[in-house]
């Protein structure tokens, strides 16, 4: 009994030991860079299915983010979601062509990121239209829209203009690089672009209901692509340049009939692609392709935009990183937001709120809760105290730094001036890479010194780490040297769940249990047997407290044989 103790005792501290150290382990796991000390560590993981590439990337401390890759003879919408950092994506981007150029970014849902369009329209059905000075117009259009709308100043050189069309369409990306203004999230976007092109639309449903006769300001239908289109027989140098609005055009500016298009069918619709605005939204990347298309995006002729790249990377991947629509960093830029119709079901403010009709009017706009409830909740905490009642006006998650900016109503304590502002209210800045919080304020005189408080730590159970662990979610495909992506290969247990014990046996029983039970006991006996028959004084031929390895084979072919014999059938009477 002495001997069975103290195995057990040194199991225990193994197991300790173990624990102890899977949760403080002596050295991080070494992970390789790409080339360069400044580049991030690699990280190259391909799932199939989007839900768990967004949870996998939420868990990961590095600055990773998710993809979509389609194959050319893959099943129609299928596809593979990949989380990794920009800056790998790229390294591989330009070398494993065949298997990276059908390649798609996630919008993900909430994330601040740029004004985006998507513009198509079917050459042979739209003969005549120019749509070189369609996009001209439209970004002349927006920015004028953006100046009126949000007092943000911009031009055609901030519109990065990307170009795939092909003999049989026209198409276009467009991406604003706005300097000091960024859209909440592509929802948001998606309100904007509806509320600015309304007319339009009122336009379209009504000739698709069969309506005739004028349709904006009086202006009777044209046929479009005819030099008596108000709009198409402008001079756009001067747009292109950036250069002032004609006066004729912010005459006319809400006569958007240059936006009219035929589709295959000869129906009308817009140059404007609308559903591209929604949660998760897979938008196609810079220098890729549809499956089964050879027509990849690349720098338009008529693109005005110039990239500006620092010594470490080339012209190229400056392209590539401004391409990217959530590839937004916080800066204290300006968060633009589009109201949506006050329901019962979207709430725009949180917290308590004593008399909404003294809420400030910049705080429609914003959802109940951010992606991470449970940190709203924790933010919530930390501005109702002594008897305030702060409350969040508007959060803001900007997913390439993996931050969540609150903007704080009611509460001004500032840790800078150790008390509260008479006038200006603060920030909750949430970093989720790092686990931690701290405040910065929108007070002048903090904010020309660029105050930041000290990092607090997040509390524990409301930290993603807590949840998951990156070595816990298993990728569902890995790629080779040759940049070929396969399926992984799983062990035969994970296959067949059946072959857990051994070939032909059926998934683990209680009598297994018993059976271990058993094998444990038959070495005890073995121990007190060596004991008992040992001779007084006389050494046993093992190290240490081990037994001899002939008496542990003997003993286990012992507790085989029993065990079969226990397990044999037995004739019925």
């Amino acid at each position: 009994m002495l001997r069975r103790s103290r195995w057990g005792d040194r199991v225990r501290k193994v197991e300790s030991l173990a624990l102890s150290f899977q949760h403080c382990p002596l050295a991080s796991p070494y992970k390789p860079r790409l080339s360069q000390p400044w580049q991030p560590e690699t990280l190259w993981r391909l799932f199939p299915r989007q839900s768990d590439a967004l949870g996998f990337a939420k868990c990961c401390k590095e600055d990773v983010h998710v993809f979509a890759l389609e194959k050319d003879h893959a099943k129609t919408g299928q596809r593979i979601f990949l989380v990794t950092s920009y800056t790998e994506l790229w390294h591989y981007y330009k070398t494993y062509r065949e298997s990276l150029m059908h390649c798609y970014e996630i919008i993900p849902e909430g994330a601040v990121c740029k004004l985006y369009f998507d513009l198509e329209f079917h050459k042979p059905s739209n003969g005549g239209r120019n749509g070189r000075q369609m996009v001209a117009t439209l970004i002349q259009f927006v920015c004028g829209k953006l100046e009126e709308i949000y007092g943000v100043k911009s031009s055609a050189k901030v519109v990065l203009n990307l170009d795939s069309s092909t003999e049989e369409k026209f198409s276009r990306h467009l991406i604003f690089l706005l300097p000091d203004a960024a859209f909440k999230d592509n929802i948001h976007i998606g309100r904007f672009i509806h509320k600015i092109l309304q007319p339009a639309l009122d336009i379209v449903r009504r000739r698709r209901s069969g309506g005739q006769g004028s349709d904006v300001m009086g202006i009777t239908d044209v046929a479009p692509g005819t030099t008596t289109d108000p709009l198409l027989s402008l001079d756009h140098t001067q747009q292109l340049d950036g250069g002032p609005m004609p006066k004729r055009l912010r005459h006319r500016e809400d006569d958007l009939h240059f936006l009219l298009v035929k589709d295959k069918e000869g129906l009308d619709q817009l140059f404007v692609d609308l559903g591209v605005y929604t949660k998760n939204r897979n938008f196609r990347l810079y220098k890729s392709s549809k499956a089964g298309k050879n027509a990849a995006f690349t720098v338009a002729e008529d693109n005005a935009f110039v990239t500006k790249p620092d010594g470490r990377m080339s012209a190229e991947e400056s392209v590539f990183l401004s391409s990217l629509v959530s590839n937004v960093s916080f800066t204290g830029q300006k968060i633009l937001t589009s109201d949506a119709p006050v329901t019962n079901e979207a709430k725009l403010i949180l917290g308590p709120v004593p008399n909404p009709s003294s809420l400030p009017s910049e705080s429609v706009g914003g959802c109940q809760h951010s992606p991470y409830k449970e940190v709203d909740d924790f933010v919530l905490s930390l501005v109702t105290r002594e008897g305030v009642h702060g409350g969040i006006r508007r959060w803001s998650l900007f997913v390439s730094e993996q931050l969540l900016v609150y903007d704080i109503l009611r509460y001004r304590w500032c840790q800078n001036v150790g008390r509260h502002h008479k006038s200006n209210n603060i920030m909750i800045l949430v970093d989720m890479k790092e686990e931690v919080w701290y405040q910065k304020c929108h007070d002048p005189v903090c904010r020309s010194v660029n105050y930041r408080s000290s990092n607090h730590p997040l509390p524990e159970e409301i930290c993603i780490s807590y949840f998951m662990k990156e070595d816990e979610v298993e990728a569902g495909y890995v790629m080779d040297e040759a940049g070929t992506i396969e399926p992984r290969e799983r062990p035969a247990a994970a296959r067949d769940p059946t072959q857990i014990r051994g070939q032909g046996e059926g998934p683990e029983r209680e009598d297994d249990w018993q059976d271990d039970h058993a094998y444990l006991q038959a070495l005890e006996d073995a121990e007190r047997s060596v004991l008992l028959d040992s001779k007084p004084g006389e050494v046993l031929r093992c190290h240490g407290d081990d037994l001899p390895d002939d008496l542990l084979l003997q003993t286990l072919a012992e507790f085989e044989t029993s065990r079969d014999q226990r397990c044999a059938p037995t004739d019925l009477p």
